[in-house]
């Protein structure tokens, strides 16, 4: 086998749902290839570096095996190796975000517990 689109490898690999949501990534800049942005039909080899930002996580992984057809899981997570230092890196972006979430206050209207806290520190810092 020569080589495998990008987007039917990201489809095949389970990093996405479809291959249009694939193409769409793609097209948005959130796929790199060897550090450079990609186009859907670029052929990929083996031992390619790939950076794949899906949300807050940005993966880097090597592709160890080329596909083109959807398959399981396992057989999926075959397709590629993410990296030592990618791996690290969201544990550690996951974990600030996690502490960033603690102290950002809630959006919309309080809720009844809420408000009863806002009186509360209303009364008692009043005085």
């Amino acid at each position: 086998m020569g080589g495998v689109r990008v987007d039917k490898w990201l489809w095949a690999a389970r990093f996405f749902k479809t291959r249009a949501k694939a193409k769409e990534a793609i097209d948005g800049g959130k796929v790199h290839l060897d550090g450079h942005r990609v186009k859907p039909s670029k052929e990929l080899q083996l031992g390619q570096e790939l950076v794949i930002r899906q949300g807050w996580d940005e993966k880097t992984v090597v592709i160890m095996s080329l596909s083109e057809q959807r398959r399981d899981a396992t057989s999926a997570a075959s397709l590629y190796a993410e990296t030592p230092e990618s791996i690290t890196k969201r544990e550690l972006v996951q974990i600030q975000r996690q502490a960033a979430g603690a102290i950002k206050p809630s959006a919309g209207r309080p809720t009844k517990k809420d408000r009863r806290l806002i009186h509360q520190f209303r009364e008692n810092n009043t005085d």
